[in-house]
């Protein structure tokens, strides 16, 4: 039997990119996918992708922002499929500017679609899976620029800290139904998408300020790929971390753990 089969998971934000191949990842071991974005163009491509390779998968289109959207979600699921199971929160919107440059009402709509669809739809997911009285994962994706000081990027990394504890606290008001939230924590990615390779070093830029080397800075020498994330997210989604909850898991290529002032790849 695969290690989620007949599961139900929500993706939000299922970009080509990270998201997206999640959610074909959780579909490949077994799971039954509802694949959101605010482009249908981006949500109905994901969920193509799993049917494609013989899983089951339907599109949701509409803003994590919108609390009757995150209950229309979960509707739609329970509708095709019966339940809730794994809820992975990854909708994101990159607006990279910082302090003194950032407008608010910008810096207030990035803040909003990460911790404020976060919560929108954990807690309708947690609604789900208290009903259907099965316990469930929620699995909240982190950055490493949650965990550092990155300039020029300052409502991502505002936001992204905060599922930190977000995280947390959710996962201590939802362990008495079986619900279990943690964060997932990836870092700067090779793309899939040849033509957005060239984009990664342009990161966490503002007007040209703030150049950051991302592949020469990981001790694994590389930056991950998509893929590289999906066994961490399938743990995370299955009973193999039944006893664990409130915690991270991160797959950054040693980025976090590195002394600062070292460079790997001047040795």
């Amino acid at each position: 039997m695969s290690r989620l089969q007949d599961l139900v998971a929500v993706v939000t934000g299922a970009s080509p990119n990270i998201g997206g191949t999640l959610a074909a990842g959780l579909a490949h071991h077994g799971a039954r996918v509802v694949c959101t974005d605010i482009s249908s163009t981006v949500a109905e491509a994901a969920a193509q992708r799993i049917t494609a390779a013989g899983g089951e998968a339907i599109a949701a289109v509409g803003d994590v922002t919108d609390p009757t959207h995150a209950d229309e979600v979960m509707d739609l699921a329970l509708d095709r499929w019966g339940r809730v199971d794994v809820l992975v929160n990854n909708a994101v919107y990159f607006d990279q500017r910082g302090l003194l440059d950032m407008p608010v009402e910008d810096y207030r709509r990035q803040v909003d679609i990460v911790l404020g669809g976060s919560f929108l739809f954990s807690r309708a997911a947690a609604r789900a899976m208290i009903a259907g009285y099965r316990g469930g994962s929620i699995i909240n994706v982190l950055s490493t620029a949650a965990w550092q000081g990155q300039p020029g990027n300052i409502g991502y990394s505002t936001a992204k800290s905060g599922m930190i504890n977000f995280t947390r606290s959710a996962a201590m008001e939802l362990a008495e139904h079986g619900i279990r939230v943690n964060g997932f924590t990836p870092t700067a990615t090779q793309p899939e998408d040849p033509d957005l390779v060239a984009k990664v070093g342009q990161l966490g830029r503002v007007e040209g300020r703030f150049p950051m080397d991302f592949a020469g800075q990981l001790p694994m020498q590389r930056l991950p790929t998509p893929d590289d994330y999906v066994g961490a997210v399938v743990f995370l989604a299955s009973q193999e971390s039944a006893m664990i909850t409130g915690s991270n898991i991160t797959v950054d290529g040693g980025a976090t753990a590195k002394y600062w002032p070292w460079q790997p790849q001047r040795d």
